[in-house]
């Protein structure tokens, strides 16, 4: 099917950047309030961050009956996940049936990508640019580029040197990567290194993974879904997603004492964290309620992994340095792994600290480091993301007065509840910073911003209003409160991308809401019900009109 057979319209009500989970949903949600939606999608394909993604071992880390659209009843009941988590084909395979049953390829334009988006303050507007010469106005403007959608590239002296292939798992070829025979190297042990070094290692002839700094992974006991389980979900599976929004995860907490680790004994401590290690998920991080605040009960989940590492790599030399050490349990991304660190056993796999031996640069032939240069056939480069600011920055987006975003944010993102920005009237970023984004489900996530959206969009129609704007006062409230939940837990002592870290010159702000989905969806609620406390609405056909509070359009005192 040519996808690009579809013309692009010259004025629409929304434009909706984005083809993934986020951008799929908006597009259902629209067309319930009779709204004329277009949206851009760069990749050639719906998908977003699956279609990408494509790497050896690329599977979610949430279980796939939770993974999954809630807002279709049957659509709950008809699709079948194969495992208990999903790989990227399968959740792409999802992504695509999704959007053949409710016809959501339609008003899409793929292979194209928003270059820039501009607000003409006299007409309320919002005037978008692709990469194709489309130039299309709208009312609102909604982002769903994801925030894990801007790969970094490399930053390694001598790149254009190198003789061989190199690849990133972040845009990874859609044709196969030939491996067998070859000598392989994999830069970085993030999610995505920690998921493909298994199975890279499975084919190549000879792998070397550089390491700078050894990650937390917990084992994810991957097969098939417990029947006995599946059957109790789908017999109450609408009920089963509604209760997700209410947690703080986004997920059931199957393992969780709601005790502090340091308020049991000792015995009862690692037989808690036994049972978690044994069940998969990220049930280690919540088994306890303290592990995120109390040094205590963090060392002593951090010693458990350390003994586990230990228990599996045999030589204790590699076993000691794949210990993280330099940032508390979980305050980096936890990774979820099949078979990770008894890698590191294998006769064709070696681990080389780029701590201890940093590299120098790309050659012709490799890979040098201080110590020696090592030669390669391919290298991949699992690096990271520039996450949740970076992807909407490569929009070029500017508000009112010709302030970009990027000036904005040039002292660190502030968004009020990561769903508007002040002074960028009529634009609404679905996991935006500030708001629970990855550190939550992200379907559930995606569903709950969509909804509060499109339900603002309808209220805005209802009323005669053709701006909102979030008050500046209330998303520096917001932002505070944002960092000083933060600043509570130990998630601030790591140099992750959580904190923008992993980007230099990037400010260090935390990014993400940290206090739980079911608390972040309880305020949402209560703005609303105080009639869209803090965000200011404009009234009538021009920007000559009034400005006016929601309070008067509620009739709320």
């Amino acid at each position: 099917m040519d996808q690009q057979a579809r013309d692009v319209p010259l004025l629409v009500d929304v434009v909706v950047i984005g083809a993934g989970f986020a951008g799929l949903y908006a597009h259902f949600k629209l067309r319930s309030l009779g709204l004329s939606a277009f949206g851009f999608e760069a990749a050639p394909e719906v998908g977003g961050t699956w279609f990408w993604n494509r790497y050896p071992g690329a599977r979610c880390d949430v279980e796939s009956l939770d993974y999954s659209y809630s807002f279709s009843p049957d659509l709950l009941q008809e699709w079948r996940w194969s495992e208990r988590f999903a790989t990227q084909p399968e959740i792409l395979q999802y992504a695509n049936h999704v959007a053949d049953r409710f016809e959501l390829r339609r008003d899409y334009a793929f292979d194209t990508k928003v270059i820039a988006a501009n607000f003409d303050e006299a007409a309320n507007q919002w005037v978008v640019r692709t990469d194709r010469g489309d130039q299309v106005r709208c009312r609102y403007l909604l982002s769903a580029v994801g925030g894990l959608s801007l790969p970094k590239a490399p930053e390694i002296e001598g790149l254009n040197d190198f003789a061989g292939r190199w690849v990133q798992t972040g845009c990874w070829p859609r044709e196969p990567v030939d491996l067998v025979g070859k000598r392989v190297a994999v830069i970085g042990t993030g999610s995505s290194g920690i998921q493909c070094i298994p199975l890279l290692a499975q084919d190549a002839a000879h792998l070397t993974v550089f390491q700078r700094t050894p990650n937390f992974s917990v084992p994810a006991h991957n097969g098939t879904i417990d029947p006995d389980y599946e059957a109790r979900v789908r017999a109450d599976y609408v009920e089963h997603c509604k209760r997700n929004r209410y947690t703080k995860g986004g997920v059931p907490q199957r393992i969780n004492t709601g005790k502090s680790a340091m308020s049991v004994s000792e015995e009862e401590r690692l037989a808690k964290f036994e049972q978690a290690w044994g069940f998969g998920t990220f049930a280690l991080q919540s088994v306890f309620n303290d592990t995120s605040v109390n040094p205590q009960s963090n060392a002593a989940a951090a010693a458990f992994v350390h003994d586990k590492i230990r228990g599996i790599v045999k030589d204790p030399a590699i076993a000691e340095k794949l210990l993280p050490r330099t940032f508390p349990f979980g305050t980096k991304r936890m990774c979820l792994d099949t078979g990770y660190y008894a890698t590191f056993n294998r006769d064709n796999v070696e681990l080389v600290d780029i701590r201890e031996t940093p590299i120098e640069r790309i050659t012709k032939a490799g890979i040098l480091t201080t110590e020696q240069e090592y030669p390669f056939d391919l290298i991949v480069f699992a690096t990271g993301f520039d996450a949740v600011t970076g992807p909407l920055f490569a929009l070029n987006i500017t508000g009112v007065g010709g302030v970009r975003l990027q000036d904005a944010w040039k002292d660190g993102p502030q968004s009020y509840l990561g769903l508007t920005v002040s002074g960028f009237p009529n634009l609404f970023t679905v996991n935006g910073p500030s708001s629970p984004s990855v550190l939550a489900n992200m379907l559930q996530t995606i569903e709950h911003h969509v909804e509060w959206i499109v339900d603002c969009i309808a209220c805005m129609e209802t009323n005669g209003f053709v701006r909102i704007d979030a008050d500046e006062a209330a998303q520096v409230a917001w932002a505070h409160e944002v960092a000083d939940m933060a600043e509570k837990t130990l998630y601030t002592k790591a140099n992750s991308w959580y904190m923008g870290a992993n980007v230099p010159g990037k400010p260090r702000v935390f990014l993400m809401y940290i206090g739980g989905l079911d608390r972040y969806v309880e305020r949402c609620d209560k703005i609303v019900s105080e009639g869209y406390a803090g965000f200011n609405f404009t009234a009538g056909e021009t920007n000559s009109a009034a400005q006016v509070g929601v309070a008067a359009m509620t009739g709320a005192t």
